[in-house]
């Protein structure tokens, strides 16, 4: 054997692998999908220790309901928070603990700061990097929502009823200085600034506190008329005090009269806190905060549904627990604290799913794939066949693999947080059952999302357009940024289209000096500073068209590698006057 061949069968030394390793990007990660069958077991493993009571309960009315788990891991910089059912990853939801996003929700008393005709559109300072941009309409007294049905008015005699401004007018009764306090309705998203809106609203857990409106209303999710009916007659009999209105919601179906007294009277100290500071405080100032993803997951999600809520952080755990204790008594047994050494997301497989929500392809259980793409004006999806398993009926194999896609996108979609224009590029199917099987099918995955949500019929061409509330970033986009290098265009020129660049660069260069210097016998000397991965391929593959054009012109070319470089960029420098080019 030969010394060179010695010398590369040799390990190399380990310090330089590392080095090598660091420079070059991260390997991009293969996905591998987790075996849900084995996250199911799992799962019915710590649903037999459910309360007695519970299971009673579930045997007398005949109907096995899914083990439903909200696992939230509190770090000092973030909290993030899975909810599993039957140990499936189903929703995923981060939060840094000084983010923008946290201000959602959040009341502030602010000063209008600019008002533009065009937009019909004011701009309000709340005291934060970009100025909340506030729409003429959202100035006005909101109208009836067709989602609620309105069951009661509760005006107030003494408190008359604002009449409605035209829109014309706006400027003359919110000139710039006047200091308004307003709702952010939709977090910052990318340049644009939060958008908020006068119509205020505080969320319970079964109801919506409407301060600044008479309406009392269901929300038309609730469809069951006796339920409907019952729920009329408990709000007719709360005590809220007039000029004020509550919304009730989905949460609410068939819960005692006594929770929502309970939860009016919660929401009522509250606006009577943010009321104090609204008398006291200057402009810009914050009025009230949103609880944060934790306390405010909680509330959302503890229902009787929710078996258990995890969380591996003892300060949150309690705050959150007398949280609860103020709503309902009995659920803060609901309340654990995760005290095993293994990572809470690690050890209930929460890490393994979270990786898939971040890569282009996501695997089908039986072979297939669908490729989600995020762009500025819209989100694509493809459906692929890829390797299935089932090798039978065409058609059928087909159907298949776009019945596993349609609840596979539902989730990913829940997941990753996508919102605004949605395309899904399904596998052609004959059969117009089949169509709308899969229509169905993609209607009730997506049923249970909190967000809006308009999904169209399959056009002739396979394609399914849908759209989804936008009520923040995407779970991608506030992990990420764009590349440094590539400025989020995903792509960088070939060393070739750089090397032909150049070359063309340097002959217009070459002959501009020729024709000032007419001497053939005085050289043009040019030096060329280029990325070292260009250098090589001038140097081996275009290095005798470099020569011929030396000769042609009497040239001398000096290339000097820059690893500081773009590989796009070069700088063409004259040796004689120091005059760069490029």
């Amino acid at each position: 054997m030969s010394e060179k061949e010695t010398q590369k069968n040799q390990p190399s030394d380990p310090a330089t692998k590392l080095d090598e390793e660091l420079r070059n990007p991260p390997k991009p990660q293969t996905g591998t999908r987790v075996d849900q069958d084995k996250l199911r077991s799992e799962a019915n493993q710590r649903a037999k220790k459910r309360p007695l009571m519970t299971k009673i309960i579930e045997k007398f009315k005949g109907e096995k309901k899914p083990y439903r788990e909200l696992i939230i891991n509190s770090e000092p910089l973030e909290i993030r928070v899975g909810s599993l059912v039957d140990g499936i990853l189903d929703k995923f939801d981060i939060e840094r603990r000084h983010s923008a996003q946290r201000i959602v929700g959040g009341i502030f008393k602010g000063r209008i700061k600019n008002l533009d005709p065009g937009l019909k559109a004011a701009f309000v300072d709340i005291g934060m990097p970009k100025n909340a941009f506030l729409h003429y309409w959202d100035i006005q007294p909101q109208e009836a929502d067709s989602s609620i049905e309105v069951v009661r008015v509760n005006s107030s005699s003494k408190k008359k009823k604002q009449a409605k401004v035209p829109l014309k007018d706006i400027p003359k009764h919110y000139p710039i200085g006047t200091e308004i306090v307003i709702q952010i309705t939709k977090g910052p998203i990318g340049t644009k600034g939060p958008r908020s809106t006068t119509n205020l609203s505080i969320p319970g857990r079964f109801i919506v506190l409407v301060p600044n409106s008479d309406q009392c209303g269901i929300s038309r999710k609730i469809e069951d008329n006796k339920e409907r009916a019952r729920l009329k007659k408990i709000i007719r009999d709360l005590t809220i005090p007039e000029g004020m209105g509550i919304i009730v919601r989905t949460a609410g179906e068939g819960k005692k009269a006594r929770y929502f007294v309970r939860d009016l009277h919660i929401l009522l100290q509250t606006w009577e806190k943010i009321q104090t500071k609204m008398d006291s405080a200057r402009a810009p100032a914050c009025l009230y905060k949103e609880p944060d993803l934790a306390e405010r997951t909680v509330r959302d999600f503890l229902t009787e549904d929710i078996d258990r809520v995890l969380i591996d952080n003892a300060e949150d755990h309690e705050r959150i627990s007398e949280t609860v204790a103020q709503i309902s008594k009995r659920s803060t047994s609901k309340i654990q604290l995760y005290q095993d050494s293994i990572p809470i997301f690690e050890r209930y497989n929460i890490e393994k799913q979270i990786e898939q929500t971040f890569q282009r392809q996501v695997p089908l259980p039986s072979g297939g794939a669908i490729v989600i793409e995020e762009t500025e004006a819209l989100i694509a999806i493809d459906v692929n066949t890829g390797s299935h398993k089932n090798k039978g009926n065409e058609n059928d194999t087909i159907f298949q693999v776009n019945c596993e896609a349609a609840e596979e996108v539902a989730r990913q979609i829940r997941l990753r947080n996508i919102g605004g224009l949605i395309i899904i590029d399904f596998i052609d199917m004959k059969q117009r059952r089949h169509r709308n099987a899969i229509l169905s099918r993609m209607r009730d995955a997506m049923a249970p999302d909190k967000a809006k949500t308009h999904i169209l019929p399959i056009s002739p061409l396979g394609i399914m357009q849908m759209t989804r509330q936008r009520m923040q970033e995407s779970v991608s986009s506030g992990l990420y940024t764009d590349c440094p290098y590539c400025r989020g265009k995903g792509i960088v020129k070939s060393g070739t289209t750089v090397s032909v660049e150049l070359q063309r660069k340097l002959s217009g260069i070459i002959r501009r000096a020729r024709n000032r210097t007419p001497d053939l016998e005085k050289p043009i000397k040019l030096r060329i500073l280029v990325n070292p991965s260009i250098i090589d391929r001038l140097r081996e593959e275009d290095a005798d068209l470099l020569i011929s054009l030396e000769k042609d012109y009497n040239a001398q070319l000096t290339f000097r590698a820059d690893p500081n470089f773009h590989v796009e960029n070069y700088r063409v420098i004259d040796v004689e006057t120091g005059a760069a080019y490029g």
